[in-house]
């Protein structure tokens, strides 16, 4: 049954799953932190925050009126499944590389909040993330109004925040806050919940045709 509950943990364990993955905005975290302390990582993460919140006010105010064409809601549930799936199948074949020792090059940008957006912004991945896997949570959410809108987003960025303040501060303190076993088995755990979310994506949209 969907409730305000399932979309926030369901939107919590998606961007948690998409946040273990090494990119830019866990480059620059670990290279701020290393330079900057602890608060590097919530800086960083809401700056990312309000860039995200302004997308999501994009596709649900942009986009909401094509919402009512179940062909649109089918094709964005079978491409958010597909996308999801993708994801499952490259983090499962990434396990045995896996490593959170990355060469992070030096930033110095002096406002974190701005690097935050800014390094969001520059990767072509979160685009394609909101086109295809957030406008589909979102889809799912407005079933529950506004509330469902505010759990999806309040799930999804406290994901980012608790996974990057946990990189931020192991960082700070110079030593490996979580072993190379324990990130490999979270992110496998993690691959296998996108599986689900997958499934349940392709059904939501074969449901509806």
């Amino acid at each position: 049954m969907l409730s305000w509950i399932s979309i926030f943990f369901s939107s919590f364990f998606i961007a948690l799953s998409g946040a273990l993955m090494p990119g830019p905005l866990l480059l620059a975290t670990i290279a701020e932190a290393s330079q900057t302390g602890f608060w590097a990582g919530p800086l960083l993460v809401t700056g990312h925050g309000i860039l995200e919140l302004g997308m999501l006010f994009v596709l649900l105010f942009g986009l909401s009126p094509f919402f009512q064409y179940q062909t649109v809601i089918v094709l964005i549930s079978f491409l958010g499944g597909m996308v999801l799936l993708w994801m499952a199948i490259q983090m499962f074949r990434s396990l045995p590389q896996l490593s959170l020792s990355i060469q992070a090059q030096k930033t110095r940008q002096a406002r974190l909040v701005f690097t935050g957006a800014l390094v969001s912004v520059s990767n072509p991945y979160w685009v394609l993330w909101w086109v295809t896997i957030g406008l589909g949570c979102i889809v799912t959410a407005q079933q529950l109004g506004a509330w469902g809108i505010v759990a999806f987003f309040m799930g999804h960025i406290l994901a980012d925040f608790l996974w990057y303040s946990i990189i931020s501060y192991g960082t700070a303190k110079g030593k490996r806050f979580l072993s190379e076993k324990l990130y490999r088995g979270f992110v496998g755990v993690l691959a296998g919940f996108l599986v689900v979310f997958a499934g349940y994506f392709f059904w939501s949209g074969l449901h509806r045709l």
